[in-house]
């Protein structure tokens, strides 16, 4: 059965908030450690099979002043069941294939029109245009 517990412990620096994460973290079945409260004095800790009175006896030992103030049950999520998979969309139209026919280097300063576009419909099939 996996528990929930917060445990608020006077912890006035960092130094002992490390502290005393790790050492409830050090307790058999603990699963994660996260302080919490507006303070920083509070530890909620998940586990499996943990004792909130031998964590809480741990604390006063080694760090000060520890008292529970909740112990719940955490409930499993149950998966949601599988969705069915939407239909498949079509295809939007693929835009056409601009093919450019041979010329030569084209340049403003050298005068003369630029090359014509010509738009082909269906590329040919070695990915090449059919007009080239």
């Amino acid at each position: 059965m996996k528990q929930k517990m917060v445990i608020k412990v006077s912890m006035p620096c960092g130094k002992c908030r490390s502290k005393a994460m790790a050492l409830v973290a050090g307790a058999t079945g603990v699963s994660s450690v996260e302080v919490t409260g507006d303070g920083k004095d509070r530890l909620q800790v998940v586990g499996d099979g943990v004792d909130p009175v031998c964590v809480v006896n741990r604390l006063r030992k080694k760090i000060g002043h520890a008292e529970i103030v909740q112990v719940e049950e955490v409930k499993e999520k149950k998966p949601d069941p599988p969705k069915k998979p939407d239909p498949p969309k079509p295809e939007p139209p693929k835009p056409p294939v601009v093919c450019y026919p041979p010329t030569p280097y084209y340049h403003h300063h050298y005068g003369g029109p630029p090359p014509p576009v010509v738009f082909c419909d269906q590329p040919s099939p070695n990915g090449t245009c059919s007009i080239m």
